[in-house]
């Protein structure tokens, strides 16, 4: 005959393979919304290409930085007349600023400077598209126009969501989306994105 003390070990292993379950069906979810807005969604023309940072390494732009610069080369090639942003500010572990970084990488790519405008104090998503938003507006350019936003696949759905947010609407946004050319990279990048939905979800409300 089962005791008590086995019966209620043997519940709590099933309650502990339950949460077990539902967390991996949520992670699995989350997964699946990260990516649901991974290709390119291009509305008509836009002026302005927005080009999001990311971290960078001895002075360099990481792979999945290099990846989302490689993009926005390609684009530009056929759009010689848009105006291009770079934004990302420099973390405590950066030699320098991203958006530096990002600069030098598309002049040398072919990009006249005097294309390229440079916002550097964004740390995070919210802060790129927030501090980008205030430039375009202290420049005279068109907010309410078709702006074009340049990220890595799997970042473009919280793009998307901070973007409405911040803009209260998303009919003025197209997205570019760069592939994660180097493997590992990819799967960091995919792993780690639910998190950060989430934590973007909670969190990134621009200041009223």
């Amino acid at each position: 005959m089962e005791s008590a003390g086995s019966r209620l070990l043997r519940r709590l292993v099933w309650i502990l393979i339950g949460v077990i379950i539902l967390g991996i069906v949520c992670y699995a979810g989350l997964m699946i919304t990260a990516m649901w807005n991974s290709s390119d969604q291009i509305r008509g023309e836009s002026s302005v290409m927005i080009v999001l940072g990311c971290r960078i390494r001895e002075d360099r732009p990481t792979n999945i930085l290099k990846d989302r610069l490689d993009k926005a080369l390609e684009y530009l090639e056929d759009h010689e007349e848009m105006t291009v942003i770079v934004s990302g500010g420099q973390r405590k572990d950066e030699p320098r600023t991203e958006a530096s970084a990002m600069a030098e990488y598309l002049t040398e790519g072919g990009v006249d400077p005097d294309r390229i405008l440079v916002e550097d104090r964004s740390v995070n998503t919210l802060e790129n598209l927030v501090n980008t938003r205030q430039m375009m507006l202290d420049l005279g350019y068109d907010i309410d126009g078709n702006i074009l936003v340049v990220s890595s696949g799997f970042h473009l759905t919280r793009v998307k969501m901070i973007w409405q947010r911040v803009y209260g609407s998303t009919d003025n946004l197209s997205l570019l989306s760069a592939p994660t050319s180097q493997l590992p990279s990819a799967v960091r990048g995919i792993l780690r994105e639910p998190i950060g939905l989430i934590k973007s979800f909670l969190f990134d409300w621009p200041a009223s």
